[in-house]
């Protein structure tokens, strides 16, 4: 039974198909090596005035935006799960929430915040990652001043935004320890209303073995990192990234946080001043405030390290995954006068063309298998 096309009576792919959009992106492709969204789909003129801002004199200002939006992403998501644990175990409505969902939320968090803003400032999200790019990949430190900045900003900020939204809820809490007279040792823990917000262990836990637990854990999240950053990483093309440290996080909060974790300093340091905003100078954390904050930074550096020297090669060639990617951000600092730095400023067009030829030679080669199978199939 043949089928005919009735140009009468398109369908919706059909439609799509001889749209102006596509028309407009084949052509574009047919013509130029390079396509730019706004070859195929123009912007308004109140955009295309913001845009040429944005990308020459406001650059800065957007890359601390994207920072601050990858920390609230990644915060929000947490909070609201740690929130509902919290107060809906002190209310005795255990179904509210577990450490699964606490740690699934922070997990999906990393993914929105790298998949939505890594594009655009780099995807730090975390003064440990900014402090090990500095070493490491040559990121510029006025740049990371800022970002580090932003990042703890945009926790405090966050932390803020999620205590409006469940305050009413925060409150009966509160009244419920009062009233049960545990108030004094259950408001300051992981357990109570400021832990939602505030990291905290309990009275006399040994801080060495929270130290450690910290640093290890913080060691297996900058690693993880740092093989998602490396171009040669035949494993890991950019787009699982995202997934891949998400994951990690959520091992994290699964397997380590009953012992007390921060994993990222602009989480802690951001929620911590948060909860003294609220409750006073009782929701500091005391001693293991410090290595709450700060243990993350020397265990990424180490992590960073560690791939560096033994897991990472310069003698690899990148992927071809991370060819594109890297070339089209290149492009983007060249085309807004933007200076590059690491892996982009290394990429030159030479090496971009013998890249070329080399995904061109690839691809000519799996013709050929593709064609010889289908002649052995015929015979």
């Amino acid at each position: 039974m043949g089928s005919h096309w009735d140009p009468g009576n398109k369908r919706p792919f059909d439609l799509f198909l001889t749209s102006g959009f596509v028309r407009s992106f084949t052509a574009t492709a047919m013509s130029h090596s390079k396509v730019y969204l706004s070859d195929i789909a123009p912007r308004p003129r109140w955009m295309t005035s913001w845009e040429r801002l944005k990308h020459r004199e406001a650059h800065w200002l957007v890359e601390i935006v994207a920072e601050m939006m990858g920390v609230f992403l990644y915060v929000y998501a947490g909070l609201g799960a740690t929130a509902a644990f919290i107060v809906g175990s002190l209310a005795g409505n255990s179904g509210l929430g577990s450490l699964y969902t606490i740690g699934f939320a922070y997990s999906m968090g990393v993914v929105f915040a790298i998949s939505l803003c890594a594009a655009t400032s780099g995807g730090h999200f975390n003064p440990a990652v900014t402090i090990a790019s500095v070493i490491f990949r040559g990121f510029p430190i006025h740049k990371a001043t800022r970002y580090i900045i932003a990042q703890i900003l945009a926790g405090y900020i966050t932390c803020l935004i999620v205590y409006v939204q469940w305050k009413d809820l925060l409150l009966a809490a509160e009244k419920i320890l009062v009233e049960k007279g545990l108030y004094h040792s259950m408001m300051f823990s992981s357990a109570g209303p400021a832990g939602v917000f505030g990291l905290y262990v309990t009275p006399g836990t040994n801080l060495a073995r929270v130290f450690m637990n910290e640093f290890v854990t913080d060691f297996l999240i900058g690693l993880v990192i740092w093989a998602t950053l490396d171009p040669t990483n035949q494993m890991i093309p950019p787009a699982a990234a995202p997934w891949l440290v998400g994951m990690a996080y959520a091992v994290a909060v699964w397997g380590y946080s009953p012992t007390a974790i921060a994993a990222n300093t602009a989480r802690d340091v951001g929620g911590r001043l948060m909860a003294i905003t609220i409750w006073g100078s009782r929701a500091s954390g005391g001693t293991y405030a410090a290595v709450a904050a700060l243990t993350n930074i020397p265990a990424t550096i180490l992590a960073a390290l560690v791939y560096e020297l033994f897991l990472g090669s310069a003698t690899r060639t990148l992927t071809p995954h991370h060819i594109h990617f890297l070339r089209a951000h290149k492009q983007y600092y060249e085309d807004n006068k933007l200076a590059p730095y690491g892996y982009l400023e290394g990429l030159n067009p030479r090496r971009g063309d013998r890249a070329e030829s080399f995904e061109l030679d690839m691809g000519g080669k799996a013709r050929e298998i593709r064609i010889d199978n289908i002649s052995e199939d015929r015979v």
